[in-house]
């Protein structure tokens, strides 16, 4: 199959577009990945709140974690999740340790409350 220059040069322009596209994903998701690499030492579970199990309320809390070179947490940010069980959450991880890095760095933490039959 012969093609024009004029069809040419489109397919060139998106293929190019679509190989930038695929290799800018790829940092992002590596940059993404390296954050969360960051392994936990210490971990404190959430306390259940009673309000939460009997109404049964359940879910994933996600949570934007800062954690310092030292691996202590230093900030909790709520980034999804049902409101009576993200300040339980947040409590829990507040107290977490992870492993000392070379800087401070942001890493997602998701917890599931599910209640136990």
């Amino acid at each position: 199959m012969k093609m024009d220059r004029k069809t040419r040069a489109r397919f060139v322009l998106r293929r190019r577009s679509g190989l930038i596209a695929l290799a800018l994903a790829f940092v992002f998701a590596l940059s993404g990945r390296a954050a969360d690499e960051r392994a936990v030492k210490s971990r404190v579970a959430p306390i259940y709140p009673e309000i939460a199990k009997r109404m049964r309320i359940s879910g994933v809390v996600k949570l934007e974690v800062t954690v310092d070179a030292d691996g202590k947490v230093t900030n909790v940010k709520p980034v999804s999740g049902n409101g009576m069980l993200s300040q339980a959450a947040q409590d829990a991880v507040r107290k977490w340790r992870f492993a000392p890095g070379p800087e401070q760095t942001i890493v997602n933490v998701d917890l599931n409350f599910a209640p136990v039959q």
